[in-house]
């Protein structure tokens, strides 16, 4: 998490900032990293983890890290050696899950539109296949008996059932309502069931879960959804079938400068507690939290080029760095807000300084990260806080940019480095790749 030392300077991992990159913009040295580029603490990352599993109290679970949050290695491959398994969405996700070390045995498999090469992938990881593929609808399960016969295995299977729970958060991580794409209709349950029981020689229902959205901030309605799951796999057990695990999901909230008045162990003890009080108290838990575990740990670097004013009434003021939407387009695609800071100088004190939207060089008006204040003299660099989930996975070449650079540190030092393509690389690909 960042952190400002005695001077006042940006740090994380008990490492300054600032020298850790190159933020010269106008006379580059090219000894050290440039921005824009991503740095993440792995040691941070990791705690969070343990801190999550220490709130289940005791009780059998999986951390499902949801490796779609950051894809980086290093990041996935220190989860994976604390225990965590993964929730991944594709066949690049599954490969980057196993090639970090995560037993095929953890791992979960979400997704509308699994192809037959991903359903094969998963089916045919390790001894036994994956832990389950997660069934988003009726008529998928059919695909996957098919895949399974021809590969002579069993596969197993889990449900993701819509509670039909509206979940306080933006419309587009919302997602526990028959309106979304994902999961299967309470009416379509029964269809589910007969097509998976009719089964049995090619499929195994492992598991029931949901998941009601994203960045949430707090408990009631991850709540709401783990009732509706625990009265379904009440109703299976009683018909004979019991399950292996039950699913609460993901989706735990982070405090992006509004404040989050709950803590991803806080949705972990309680799960585990109703859980309990349903009477399945032995019945493994499994979550799948990504941004929780990653995105406070994880800032993205990014050097002032210069700024702009347009002296009208009222008086505009732009900072223009070097990161833009391509780097980061959480701003752009759910009109999200990070704190931006200066990297070598604590932030203002509110209503102290005169705010200037900050924006990157990419051709769109949506590349615009919003008004934040910034007191003379200006930073050189800038730190846009709260990053390490959702970033450089979702970053673009757009407008011929490079990828940004992504620096691990860990024990204290820098780890890894994993460079940019830098423009001249892109165009080359352009051209002859």
């Amino acid at each position: 998490m960042l952190k400002r030392d005695a001077r006042g300077a940006a740090t994380m991992g008990g490492l300054r900032l600032e020298d850790l990159l190159d933020l010269g913009t106008e006379s580059p040295q090219g000894e050290r990293p440039r921005t824009p580029a991503y740095v993440y603490d792995v040691d941070a990352i990791v705690q969070a983890a343990r801190d999550l599993s220490a709130g289940f109290e005791g009780a059998p679970h999986l951390i499902a890290y949801a490796v779609k949050a950051n894809t980086a290695g290093p990041i996935v491959r220190a989860l994976g050696a604390a225990g965590c398994g993964a929730e991944v969405v594709s066949g690049g996700e599954l490969a980057v899950a196993l090639g970090a070390g995560i037993p095929a045995e953890s791992i979960l498999f979400s997704g509308v539109a699994k192809t037959a090469r991903e359903i094969d992938q998963a089916i045919g990881a390790g001894d036994r296949g994956i832990l389950a593929l997660q069934m988003e609808s009726v008529e998928e399960i059919p695909r996957v008996v098919a895949r399974a016969r021809a590969l002579g295995r069993k596969a197993r299977v889990a449900f993701r059932v819509n509670p039909s729970v509206e979940a306080d958060t933006h419309a587009h991580v919302a997602t526990g309502h028959d309106e979304a794409k994902f999961g299967i209709a309470l009416a379509d349950l029964p269809a589910a069931y007969e097509t998976v029981d009719a089964a049995r020689d090619a499929l195994e229902l492992v598991g029931l879960g949901c998941h009601v959205g994203s960045q949430l901030t707090r408990t009631d309605e991850y709540l709401e959804g783990a009732r509706v799951v625990l009265d379904l796999a009440a109703e299976r057990r009683a018909a004979g079938k019991p399950l292996a695990y039950v699913d609460c999901g993901g989706g735990y909230g982070i405090d992006y400068g509004a404040g989050c008045p709950v803590t991803p162990a806080d949705f972990a003890r309680a799960a585990s507690r109703l859980v309990a009080e349903r009477g399945f108290g032995g019945t493994r838990i499994v979550v799948e939290p990504g941004r929780a575990l990653v995105a406070p740990y994880g800032v993205l670097c990014a050097s002032v080029v210069m700024t702009k004013c347009s002296r009208g009434e009222p008086t505009r003021r732009w900072l223009m760095i070097d990161a833009g939407m391509n780097d980061l387009i959480r701003p752009a695609l759910y009109g999200a807000k990070h704190r931006i800071e200066p990297i070598d100088a604590p932030p203002p004190a509110a209503g102290a300084a005169p705010g200037y939207r900050v924006v990157g060089p990419v051709c769109e008006s949506s590349d615009d990260f919003g008004e934040h204040p910034f007191a003379e003299p200006l930073p050189r660099a800038v730190v846009v806080r709260d990053a390490g989930a959702y970033g450089f996975v979702m970053a673009s070449e757009y407008n011929g940019r490079g990828l940004p650079t992504e620096i691990f540190l860990a024990g204290g030092r820098v780890a890894t480095v994993h460079a940019s393509r830098d423009a001249a690389a892109w165009a080359a690909s352009r051209l002859f790749g």
